[in-house]
């Protein structure tokens, strides 16, 4: 897991969507991505448990630079909700990027893989959310 911790003031939600270029699903663990990718973004309360979300999905259509077979892509993006600062956004997604091209490194030599993180601010305004997970986790006794 990577070293870098990023102080965290506000814990809501990211949620996080993997996108990734079909070619790479034999050749990691992307189930191991998934989990640390969650972890990072539970570590150091940038995320609350009960808000966190992060899933994986494959994209069958795709090309990539000149068109290789052996090149891949990992779009990582990763919704989140107001009240962070500039420096916690950034640490969160440098942590992010950290975690998924340290699982890419097996491909870096014959499958070389484009890897983009961002952060898109959610308008608490323009959404509508029921999350029933927390009560859950409060009657099991987790904070």
């Amino acid at each position: 897991m990577n070293a870098l911790h990023c102080q965290q003031t506000v814990p809501t939600m990211p949620h996080i969507i993997i996108e990734h270029s079909a070619n790479i699903v034999d050749l990691i663990d992307l189930d191991a991505l998934v989990q640390a990718v969650h972890e990072t973004a539970l570590r150091d309360g940038f995320a609350a448990l009960e808000a966190l979300r992060t899933r994986a999905v494959s994209r069958e259509r795709y090309l990539i630079a000149d068109q290789d077979p052996d090149y891949g892509f990992v779009a990582v993006t990763a919704r989140i909700g107001p009240g962070r600062s500039d420096e916690e956004i950034k640490c969160f997604v440098t942590a992010l990027a950290d975690t998924v091209d340290q699982a890419l490194a097996p491909l870096h030599d014959k499958n070389p893989v484009a890897l983009s993180v961002e952060v898109q601010l959610i308008d608490p305004a323009l959404r509508v959310n029921r999350n029933h997970i927390r009560d859950h986790l409060a009657r099991r006794g987790r904070p």
